[in-house]
C-alpha cells in the first residue's frame, strides 16, 4: 500500500478524496493500492496560493506538501465558475466574501451578486485541478483538470455535501449537488472526473508513486 498525501486541510474534501477512492476502486485497479492520507498528519500549514489558475495552485499546493512530508501528494484546486459574474468566483472560491469566510458566508454573497443580475444566465461549473507530485523537484508532474456543468440556484438546497454544494444544481440528475447520494456525487463530481483522468494517466504511464 503506498501513501499519497493529499494537500488540505479542507475535512470536508478530504473525506471526499476517501469516498471517491472507495466509490472509484472498483473500475479503477491502481487504487487499491493507493492510500490517501491527509496532511495534517504532519501538521502542514496552506501555502500561499498566488497563481492564476486552478491548475497553477494545485501544483503549488502538491510541491509545498510534499516538500514538508517528503511523500508522494496530490494538490487539489477547485472552484466555481459563474459566467454571469465573468468567472468569478473562480480561483478565490473558498474566500470569495472574505479571507476566513464560512461556506454559508460565501453562499449568501453568491446569491446576492446574482440577485443584481436578474435577467443573466445562471450557467456555472465546478472546476478541479489535480496536481501529483512524486517529490517536491518533481520535473514532469501530472496535472489534470474536470469539469462539471450546471446551473446556480436562487436559494441552497439540500444539506449534504459542503462549499457550493447546496446552491449549484446538476440537470442531468435534477437535484442540487447538495441533495444528491453522495456515492453518485463521487462517481461524477468535477473532482471525481480529474482524479479519474489522474489514475488513468498513472497507470498507462506505469507510474509507482512510492
Amino acid at each position: 500500500m503506498t501513501d499519497i498525501v493529499i494537500a488540505t486541510n479542507n475535512d470536508g474534501k478530504m473525506a471526499e478524496f476517501e469516498e471517491m477512492r472507495r466509490v472509484l476502486a472498483a473500475s479503477h485497479p491502481t487504487l487499491d493500492g493507493l492510500r490517501f492520507v491527509s496532511q495534517r498528519r504532519w501538521n502542514v500549514s496552506s501555502p500561499l496560493e498566488d497563481a492564476d489558475s486552478f491548475r497553477g495552485n494545485a501544483l503549488i499546493k502538491a510541491r509545498h506538501t510534499a516538500v514538508l512530508t517528503g511523500h508522494p501528494a496530490i494538490g487539489d484546486d477547485s472552484g466555481l465558475v459563474v459566467d454571469a459574474l465573468d468567472g468569478q468566483p473562480g480561483i478565490f472560491s473558498s474566500r470569495f466574501a472574505g479571507e476566513q469566510a464560512s461556506d454559508a458566508e460565501n453562499n449568501e454573497k453568491l446569491v446576492e451578486e446574482l440577485a443584481r443580475r436578474p435577467n443573466t444566465p445562471r450557467s456555472a461549473r465546478f472546476v478541479c485541478a489535480l496536481a501529483f507530485v512524486r517529490h517536491a523537484e518533481d520535473a514532469d508532474p501530472i496535472v489534470v483538470e474536470g469539469t462539471w456543468e450546471g446551473e446556480v440556484l436562487d436559494a441552497p438546497r439540500g444539506e449534504r455535501g459542503f462549499g457550493y454544494d447546496p446552491l449549484f444544481f446538476s440537470p442531468e440528475h435534477g437535484l442540487s449537488v447538495g441533495e444528491m447520494d453522495p456515492d453518485d456525487k463521487h462517481r461524477v463530481s468535477h473532482r471525481a472526473r480529474a482524479l479519474k483522468q489522474l489514475i488513468e494517466q498513472l497507470a498507462a504511464l506505469d507510474i509507482n508513486p512510492a
